[in-house]
């Protein structure tokens, strides 16, 4: 978990993986495929494409180490010196320098290749331009090997230091080694801090919570400081002074009387005085830890004496307690816990922030306009109300008491209109509520309804029967016939249409489904008691004439196919070094295919024959022309 103000800061790769990592994605993300048939532009573009996202890559991964690492000057006091402390703030910042170099050099070899790439006249030259380019770059990498290496472990060391508030309610508990301080952080909070019967079992700083007053309060076990010049301290004791100079806090200084931590009262009232600086403007504690070996009263004179000129110091209260048998653990806490809150209410009230806050808040105060004096005013009905008494016989009921008269809960039914406002009180108990004016349902019925009923259906009836209700004329609209019609056309082209849809889709027969054979034509002639001989025989010999003209349409087809293949095989064949292959075939003067003959080269053709098909009918008419 990192310290509080330092966020997380994702893995450092080393060189190698960092080059694989950008390499792999320019692979990945970048075309793949050129030709040098393509235009030089296409070429150039190719190529200067891969050399700008290998950069911009490296500018990323490079931008974003940087922006996870802590700026030290940006942090708070306290955590830019515990990071000192323990990383060495120069070679901290001469790592993340490096990167930034490196990152700024990768950028200038992309501009500079981009800009050669532009003047490329040629794949190759193209192609060793963005080599020359990656290989740079990488070079630049690999020199970042031991920077990558160092920012890592400051990575992982940060990431395992305790989540630790500078501005909150702190106790720090600090003094010699194995005095105690861890074993009182385990009793007073929740940690779980290594408790061991040797001197610097505690290395680094651990943190507690606990709960006081409804506020929370972090306890920190520091590390064990020895009485020597603050330059000859080591990282563990330096994390303890970071701690002691830098933080808001109550001072728990614990000392061993019975000197059952090795050191003497003497020496750990020493160290007292050398960090009593570090001390200033802090309430401070001076624990007495152990008191079940060794009390204060019980101390000799001389060493009472030393103990006795850090307690009259200004503003150091003592606390004596044993975390082995638990007396005065809690005292401790709540004494602490209280010095500790005094101080800071005393620090907001003299500083300006109070007065900020009070300029901005009003507070109004009525001033009397005039010397009468207004008593309040109650009105005499609720002067003259009674408290309710139960015992009271003339006390008024309440709803409890008539549901208790009328049989008790599961028995009563409370009646929801009792306290209905209306005109007429009787309403309440209406079967019927009302609905206009007072009346309800009842009020509009007609007791007359039945006769005037029958009279209106006489009236009827007469009507009827005078033909009032009958008419010759036509019921129908034109404009309705003609609607009506164009509906029925339409139903009937829907209809027509349908059909022929389904005519489609019906499943075809086969022409082989209803054949008969010759055989079995025979066979039924037979059957039927006619002589099919003549029919047989004529069908015979129309099968075969049919057969005859099939084959000779087919034997034409296959010269003609032939004749293709023999013009288009010259181009096909491919010549072959081998002397044990077959002969070579080579195209004559009349275009047929021949040999080639072995030993001298000969011409292709005969220039005296060229254009002649036949070479007997060439022959014959050469002759004829030379005589």
């Amino acid at each position: 978990m990192a310290t509080k103000g330092i966020k997380p800061i994702a893995p450092v790769p080393t060189a190698n993986d960092f080059l694989d990592i950008v390499l792999s994605k320019t692979q990945r993300k970048t075309p793949t495929v050129i030709h040098k048939n393509f235009k030089i532009s296409r070429i150039r573009n190719f190529y200067m494409r891969k050399v700008k996202f290998t950069q911009e890559s490296f500018d990323e991964k490079l931008g974003a180490i940087l922006s996870d690492f802590p700026i030290l000057d940006n942090l708070h006091p306290f955590l830019s010196s515990l990071l000192n402390v323990l990383y060495d703030k120069n070679h901290y910042k001469l790592a993340l320098g490096q990167l930034n170099t490196a990152r700024h050099l990768i950028d200038q070899v992309g501009k500079d290749y981009v800009r050669l790439l532009k003047f490329g006249d040629s794949l190759y030259r193209c192609k060793q331009l963005k080599k020359a380019a990656l290989g740079r770059m990488a070079t630049v990498m690999r020199r970042q090997k031991d920077p990558l290496a160092y920012l890592e472990q400051v990575r992982q060391h940060i990431s395992r230091l305790p989540t630790i508030d500078p501005n909150t309610r702190t106790l720090l508990v600090c003094g010699y080694p194995n005095v105690g301080k861890s074993s009182f952080v385990n009793k007073v909070t929740r940690a779980d801090v290594d408790v061991q019967p040797y001197a610097f079992t505690t290395k680094s700083l651990f943190v507690g919570h606990l709960d006081y007053k409804y506020l929370r309060w972090q306890v920190i076990d520091t590390p064990g400081i020895l009485d020597h010049p603050l330059e000859e301290m080591n990282t563990i004791e330096m994390q303890s002074i970071t701690a002691l100079a830098h933080l808001r806090s109550a001072i728990l200084y614990f000392m061993d009387l019975s000197e059952q931590c090795g050191y003497t009262v003497e020496a750990q009232c020493k160290l007292f005085h050398s960090i009593k600086p570090l001390f200033s403007n802090k309430p401070t504690l001076l624990v007495i830890n152990k008191i079940d070996v060794m009390r204060l009263e019980q101390l000799p004179p001389e060493t009472r004496m030393l103990v006795d000129q850090i307690i009259s110091g200004d503003g150091v209260r003592v606390v004596q307690a044993s975390c082995h048998t638990e007396e005065g653990v809690m005292d401790v806490r709540n004494a602490a816990c209280d010095a500790l809150l005094a101080h800071r209410v005393e620090i907001k009230l003299k500083g300006n922030k109070l007065d900020q806050v009070a300029n901005r808040i009003h507070v109004s105060i009525p001033k009397p306009r005039d010397d009468i004096k207004r008593e309040p005013f109650i009105p005499e009905a609720v002067l003259s109300r009674r408290k309710y008494d139960p015992s009271d016989p003339s006390r008024r009921k309440l709803e409890r008491d008539i549901e208790a008269e009328q049989g008790g809960a599961g028995v009563y039914n409370i009646d929801m209109r009792k306290n209905w406002i209306l005109s007429d009180p009787s309403w309440k108990d209406d079967p019927i509520p009302e609905i206009m004016d007072g009346k309800n349902i009842a009020d509009f019925i007609d007791p007359d309804i039945a006769a005037k009923l029958e009279a209106l259906e006489i009236e009827e009836e007469k009507l009827e029967a005078e033909g009032f209700y009958d008419s010759d004329g036509s019921m129908t609209d034109p404009d309705d016939e003609k609607e009506a019609e164009e509906m029925r056309t339409a139903r009937a082209y829907k209809a027509e249409s349908q059909i022929k849809k389904k005519m489609k889709n019906r499943p075809i027969i086969p022409r082989t489904a209803g054949l008969t054979t010759l055989t079995e034509m025979g066979e039924k002639l037979t059957k039927a008691g006619i002589d099919p001989s003549r029919v047989l025989e004529r069908a015979q010999l129309l099968a075969k004439a049919r057969g005859a003209e099939r084959k000779r349409k087919r034997d034409e087809t296959d010269e003609m196919e032939l004749d293709d293949h023999e013009e288009t095989q010259d181009w096909m064949e491919t010549d072959g070094d081998d002397e044990e292959s077959p002969r070579k075939r080579q195209k004559g003067a009349d275009g047929a295919v021949q040999a080639a003959p072995h030993g001298k080269r000969m011409p292709k053709s005969n220039r005296s024959t060229i254009g002649m098909r036949d070479k007997s009918v060439r022959h014959v008419q050469l002759t004829d022309l030379w005589r």
